[in-house]
């Protein structure tokens, strides 16, 4: 398959770009940068755009014949959200109607998007699967669900075909050392754990402390990148 991959330059795009290459689809990587970093782009073809640029996704749809569109562009900071949610709202809702009306022009009727566990809340009983209620408790939440329903209307209207995946804490890197996390400043806990390990001048913050837990601290359930990226691999 033609594969164009949003967010390319990010850490699940990135690794999801060298899973494709190696099994001999054509992938195409479209990043404005703003969060993914050019030495990622390892695998295919890149184009420098944003999605909230018309003329940039036609130029990109204009240079190729794609089967297919991933799409992990995304601002994905909960606390950055609370404090600018316009910002969430214009990236991760007005870009993604873009890529879809492009999509649309140019006849390309597959689409993977990452979506969030975040669009649960809340949960409400231990193992959450796709029925658990949704009610985000953040604009970043809010702006995954949003698109979802935005999927699930496209479907009905038109001939189109989408799988959203509410991706949970993904960590890890790529085995063979050829990419891996990158955020700057971080952000993510397993990181700063080592962090804290490693730097006696760091200390880590662990935010919660009501949890029906032994010391009233949060679980948090992860998957290793690459599985996520495999898993989202049989969505193609």
């Amino acid at each position: 398959m033609n594969i164009l991959i949003c967010g390319g330059a990010g850490y699940i795009g990135s690794h999801m770009a060298k899973i494709l290459n190696n099994r001999d689809h054509r992938i195409t990587i479209f990043d404005n940068l703003s969060t993914g970093h050019k030495e990622a782009v390892k695998w295919g073809r890149f184009v420098q755009g944003d999605l909230l640029s018309t003329e940039d996704l036609d130029k990109v749809f204009n240079s190729d014949n794609f089967d297919a569109v991933m799409h992990f562009s995304a601002k994905s900071l909960v606390n950055e959200s609370m404090g600018d949610p316009a910002l969430y709202y214009l990236n991760n809702v007005s870009g993604t109607i873009n890529l879809l009306g492009v999509m649309r022009k140019y006849e390309v009727k597959k689409f993977v998007f990452s979506s969030s566990a975040a669009t649960f809340g809340n949960p409400v009983k231990d193992v959450i699967d796709e029925t658990h209620p949704q009610v985000p408790m953040s604009p970043y939440g809010e702006t995954k669900l949003m698109v979802e329903k935005i999927l699930k209307d496209y479907a009905s209207a038109f001939d189109f075909s989408s799988v959203s995946l509410r991706y949970f804490n993904a960590a890890g890197a790529d085995p063979q050392g050829e990419i891996g996390e990158s955020h700057n400043p971080e952000t993510h806990l397993i990181p700063n754990v080592l962090r804290s390990v490693l730097d006696k001048n760091m200390r880590l913050k662990v935010f919660g402390k009501d949890y029906n837990t032994k010391d009233g601290t949060c679980i948090r359930d992860y998957i290793h990148i690459n599985d996520l990226c495999h898993g989202t691999f049989k969505c193609d």
